[in-house]
């Protein structure tokens, strides 16, 4: 009875393992951003480092397959432009590894998640931010934690996280109305309007 009760408890610690594993957790209010070095749709290799000059630091993780994320692109190509001459530096990370996609996922798409098909759609979309590929090994996603695409962490200039979540219209006129684009006052949320 121990033994199968052992083996029980077993079996389920790796299940919780295997569950961390497939949902990490969310990057925490406060937490340092994790340090990337990963390919772009540019030929260079992006260093967290490589954006040490700037004030504030958007990293958004996004797709090409998402029909959520196609609608974003805008939002985040606006960002980038609205906020570049501020010291606002982004950078757009596509976490998905292209053969975990489903068929049926791409079924309201014109591209895949590979990374050949984002050097399509950076050029396509004209890009005015990094595009980086996490996609075979997702280091980087499972250290952030996004919970969809797209989702964007908001560090300040000590690279501390501010804000995670979704970027809406209402959020960024707020953002636009106020004095600076991260105050220390300024709450890490949860995705919301």
């Amino acid at each position: 009875m121990q033994r199968a009760f052992f083996l029980f408890l077993l079996a389920s610690s790796f299940g919780a393992v295997a569950a961390a594993e497939e949902n990490p957790p969310t990057l925490s209010a406060g937490a340092s951003a994790p340090d990337f070095a990963l390919p772009g749709v540019d030929g260079k290799t992006h260093r967290l480092s490589d954006f040490s000059g700037s004030k504030i630091l958007v990293i958004a993780f996004t797709c090409n397959h998402c029909p959520t994320a196609q609608l974003y692109e805008g939002r985040i190509k606006q960002l980038a432009a609205d906020y570049r001459d501020r010291g606002v530096a982004l950078v757009a990370i596509q976490p998905n590894d292209p053969n975990a996609v489903r068929l049926d996922e791409l079924g309201y798409t014109d591209l895949s998640d590979s990374f050949a098909e984002m050097k399509i759609r950076a050029q396509y979309s004209h890009f005015n931010f990094p595009y980086l590929y996490d996609g075979e090994t997702q280091s980087m996603s499972r250290k952030y934690g996004p919970t969809a695409t797209p989702h964007v962490f908001i560090f300040d200039g000590e690279r501390k996280l501010r804000y995670q979540g979704v970027w809406t219209a209402a959020r960024a006129k707020r953002w636009r109305e106020s004095a600076t684009l991260a105050t220390p006052s300024m709450p890490c949320s949860q995705v919301n309007p």
